[in-house]
C-alpha cells in the first residue's frame, strides 16, 4: 500500500499523541452519548493529534455490535482528527464487519490485538495472514503488541515478519513490559534497512514516556486521564527540551502510576475524567471496578497535589 493513498494523519511517519478513549456510560449502564460528544471534544481540545476508540480502555468487549458501530459513527463525524477503531475480536466476520463499516464511515485506520489462545510464533504470524486476508490489504491497521494483558509474546522477529507480509500495517503500538529495548531494536532493524518504515506509538498508561521517544518512539497512544500533558510532553521531546520533559513527566508519575494498579485502573481513570468534566459519570460496565470512598479520596490527593506542582492540571 502507498501512503499517499492513505487518510491524512495514519501512516508510516505519524507521530504525536493517539488517547485512548474511555466509552462514557449513564448510571444504569447505557452509553451516555452526550458525554461520547464531550468527550470527543475533550480530546482534540487537548491537542490531540488523532483519537483510538473501542479499545480496551474503551470496554469494547462490553459493547453490542451495534452500540460499537454507532460510537465508531458518531465520534468520527464529530472529530477532526483521525480515528483509529480497535476492531479486534474471535471472530473474523465480526472483525471485518466492524472494520469495513468504520472505514466507510470516514475512519482513518483500525487497531488489531492477536487473539490470546495464541501461543507459537507461527499461530501469530498465521493469524494475522488471515485476518488481512478477511479485511483485505486496502485497511491501515494498527499492530497492538499487549502481552501484558493479552498474554501474547511477540518478539521483534515476529513483529518484523508481519510488517515485512502486510504492507496495510501502518504503526505499532508498542505496550510489552519492559519495552524500551525493543523499540531500540526494532529502530536500529530500520536504520539498517533490514525492516520497513512503520509509526511506533507507545502505551502502558505512559509509565516510559520519560525515555520511550528518547529510544525512538513516535508519540503516544494511551488512556492517561490528562491528554494535555501527553501533547505537551510530546511537544517538549520533539523540542529537544530533556529536562523540561522529565520535570513535567515526573509532577504526573504519582498519578499516572495509581491508575496502573490492576483491577481498578480503569475505575481511576474514568474518576478522573469525571473530575476533569469530560464525562458525567464513571460508571463501568460489568465485570468492572469501582474505586472506594478511600480510593477516591486518595486520588483526589493527587490531583490536588498535582494542581499544586503545575498549575495547568489544576482541577477545580
Amino acid at each position: 500500500m502507498n501512503d499517499t493513498s492513505l487518510p491524512i494523519g495514519f501512516n508510516t511517519q505519524t507521530k504525536g499523541v493517539y488517547p485512548i478513549a474511555a466509552t462514557p456510560f449513564t448510571a444504569d449502564g447505557a452509553v451516555d452519548w452526550d458525554s461520547l460528544d464531550r468527550l470527543t471534544d475533550f480530546y482534540q481540545e487537548a491537542g490531540a493529534t488523532g483519537m483510538t476508540i473501542l479499545g480496551i480502555l474503551g470496554e469494547a468487549q462490553k459493547l453490542e455490535p451495534e452500540e460499537s458501530r454507532e460510537i465508531a459513527r458518531r465520534v468520527i463525524a464529530r472529530s477532526r482528527v483521525p480515528v483509529i477503531v480497535g476492531a479486534s475480536s474471535p471472530s473474523f466476520a465480526a472483525m471485518r464487519s466492524l472494520a469495513r463499516g468504520a472505514m466507510d464511515m470516514g475512519a482513518a485506520g483500525v487497531m488489531l490485538a492477536p487473539a490470546s489462545n495464541l501461543r507459537t510464533d507461527e499461530q501469530i504470524t498465521s493469524y494475522f495472514d488471515t485476518a488481512i486476508e478477511t479485511l483485505g490489504d486496502d485497511v491501515p491497521w494498527c499492530l497492538q503488541d499487549y502481552p501484558l494483558t493479552l498474554t501474547v509474546v511477540m518478539s521483534v522477529p515476529v513483529i518484523a515478519k508481519i510488517m515485512q507480509a502486510h504492507p496495510s500495517c501502518m504503526m505499532l503500538k508498542a505496550e510489552d513490559w519492559p519495552g524500551l529495548e525493543k523499540i531500540s531494536t526494532i529502530r536500529r532493524l530500520q536504520a539498517e534497512g533490514r525492516l520497513r518504515p512503520f509509526s511506533i506509538l507507545t502505551a502502558n498508561g505512559g509509565l516510559f514516556l520519560d525515555f520511550e521517544p528518547e529510544r525512538g518512539s513516535d508519540g503516544a497512544m494511551t488512556g492517561y486521564a490528562f491528554p494535555d500533558m501527553l501533547v505537551r510532553l510530546d511537544q517538549l521531546h520533539r523540542a529537544g527540551e530533556r529536562d523540561a520533559a522529565h520535570d513535567l513527566f515526573d509532577t504526573h508519575l504519582p498519578l499516572i502510576r495509581y491508575e496502573q494498579q490492576p483491577g481498578v485502573g480503569l475505575a481511576v481513570r474514568k474518576y478522573v475524567l469525571m473530575r476533569r468534566g469530560a464525562i458525567a459519570c464513571d460508571f463501568q460496565r460489568k465485570p468492572g471496578s469501582k474505586l472506594s470512598a478511600t480510593g477516591r479520596e486518595e486520588v483526589d490527593y493527587l490531583l490536588s497535589r498535582l494542581g499544586r506542582k503545575n498549575p495547568s492540571a489544576r482541577i477545580a
